[in-house]
């Protein structure tokens, strides 16, 4: 029997289940080569490179990581060295940023400060997004009750506002710079399983899912292999997004005392420790750690716009 249509038009493809088992060719059905997606990725740098938001972006947030990587190198000097009798002096030759209460160099501490941030918000983030992303595929992929009740979960963690989630956590555990990554992993978990779980819903009834399934492959080699390449800009675009929220949220929880201790020249810390001096019209110690927090969350945004431009084409 001919798997074909009259006038020779193939069946639609929600008949792939049935029409895979009459035409062999549909067995061995795929989304996309790898030689096709290895075009897809260089006609995605190429316009990522000709795109100047993301440009923009990516250049602010390669500054941060050197100052994250070299810091130490570039400070002009030492974060940590005191001088009382130098104490709050406004900016100057000496000090482009001025000192702060302890007569510490405000710009030393701002480019060293970078290191803790850089660190702890994307590997928190990336810690989230892997959790997440198996999460999301599972709910999807199995869907019924195995969705609902992951969904669930999901919805009354997603209720709780993250840095009241951290917070508890980091009273409960110490704080820690690793404490941190755990506990905003954590939160944001439950957050990109939703996305994920939208995203791989779209893609579960594709012809290559129901291929793939014919074949008697198994459930992580379907989910891992034939949909997560297929779901990749999503969760990538998600990632960036949730570096900046990470930044935010780092920031808040230092300001707030639970997250990176003194004396790290942590920006959100150093906020927290200066900002009474605003009272008084001192206002470089603030606002120069303020500006890096903006610089760097605008920067990501900058590029995730990109990211996005880019995948939705």
């Amino acid at each position: 029997m001919s798997a074909d249509r009259p006038g020779g038009e193939r069946p639609p493809p929600q008949a792939v289940g049935t029409q895979a088992l009459i035409d062999p060719a549909l067995a061995v059905l795929e989304p996309m080569s790898r030689a096709d997606r290895a075009t897809v990725r260089r006609e995605r740098t190429r316009l990522l490179l000709r795109s100047p938001t993301f440009m923009i972006g990516a250049l602010i947030v390669l500054f941060w990581i050197a100052c994250a990587l070299f810091g130490g190198a570039i400070a002009p000097q030492s974060p940590f060295a005191t001088n009382i009798l130098g104490k709050l002096k406004p900016p100057s030759s000496s000090h482009w940023f001025g000192t702060d209460d302890l007569g510490r160099d405000v710009l030393s501490r701002v480019i060293v400060g970078a290191r803790d941030i850089m660190f702890v918000a994307p590997l928190a983030t990336a810690l989230g997004t892997a959790a997440g992303t198996i999460v999301g595929m599972v709910a999807a992929y199995y869907g019924g009750l195995v969705e609902e009740i992951v969904m669930r979960i999901v919805d009354a963690f997603n209720a709780i506002p993250p840095v009241i989630l951290g917070a508890l956590a980091l009273v409960a555990l110490g704080p820690s710079n690793l404490t941190v990554v755990f506990v905003i992993g954590f939160v944001f978990t439950p957050i990109i399983a939703r996305t994920v779980r939208a995203a791989v819903l779209a893609e579960r009834d594709q012809e290559y899912v129901a291929a793939a399934k014919l074949r008697h492959e198994r459930a992580w080699y379907v989910m891992f292999v034939e949909i997560l390449p297929n779901v990749s800009g999503p969760i990538l675009v998600e990632f960036t997004v949730r570096v900046g929220f990470a930044i935010f949220t780092v920031a808040t929880l230092s300001f707030l005392g639970f997250g990176i201790q003194p004396p790290a020249p942590d920006w959100g810390l150093t906020i927290a420790q200066e900002y009474l001096f605003l009272a008084g019209r001192i206002w470089w110690p603030v606002l120069f750690p303020a500006l890096a927090i903006a610089s760097l969350v605008v920067s990501i945004n900058l590029v995730s716009d990109g990211l996005a431009q880019v995948f939705e084409r």
